[in-house]
């Protein structure tokens, strides 16, 4: 069976957080995702599998050995304030992703690089930027698509690294191409 091998999984230094003030209720309906006492490490596994598929699809500007990311989970009211500050738009939203690696962010200041960057025998990661989730809408919306928290907010994740990794939805045929690459991404979850 002579199919094509995916690229090992690239290093990736993860930095996830679950805003504690998140009712419990919703937390425990996350599982794994949003559990304080596993941190990282189900996102960890999921996005470098994510990343070692996407290896032969990125320019050479993105493909690296080592990434950087945040990943953050927050209420409505915390992701409304950030869509109104960043986007320009009233009320919360599913997904944000800040590119670190855009075109448009030449002017700006330099990502402040936590205290573990540069440090050990690895290579320096690529910083991606940050995917900030509401829990609270992704828990709404859900039942609305048919399918379980869990997998509302994988689809969500898979959307948030695609945008850091340079994709984007400005028409109709962009975001088909885009959800498409995301039911790929997420069918290597099943498979894991």
């Amino acid at each position: 069976m002579g199919g094509a091998t995916e690229p090992p999984a690239p290093e990736l230094d993860l930095a996830f957080e679950a805003d504690p003030q998140l009712p419990a209720a919703l937390r425990q309906a996350a599982g794994p995702w949003a559990d304080p006492l596993q941190g990282a490490e189900p996102w960890h596994g999921l996005i470098s599998t994510w990343l070692a598929a996407l290896t032969n699809e990125l320019p050479a500007a993105l493909q690296a050995p080592a990434y950087s990311l945040g990943l953050s989970l927050v209420g409505d009211e915390e992701i409304a304030a950030l869509n109104a500050d960043w986007r320009q738009k009233p009320g919360p939203t599913d997904v944000l992703a800040f590119a670190a690696q855009d075109n448009g962010l030449d002017q700006a200041p330099a990502m402040p690089m936590p205290d573990w960057a540069g440090q050990g025998d690895g290579p320096e990661p690529l910083e991606l930027g940050d995917i900030v989730i509401s829990l609270e809408t992704a828990a709404r919306q859900a039942p609305e698509h048919g399918h379980p928290l869990e997998r509302e907010l994988l689809f969500l994740a898979s959307h948030g690294l695609l945008h850091l990794l340079g994709w984007d939805h400005p028409d109709d045929a962009s975001l088909a191409a885009m959800l498409v690459r995301q039911e790929r991404l997420l069918a290597t979850t099943d498979r894991r």
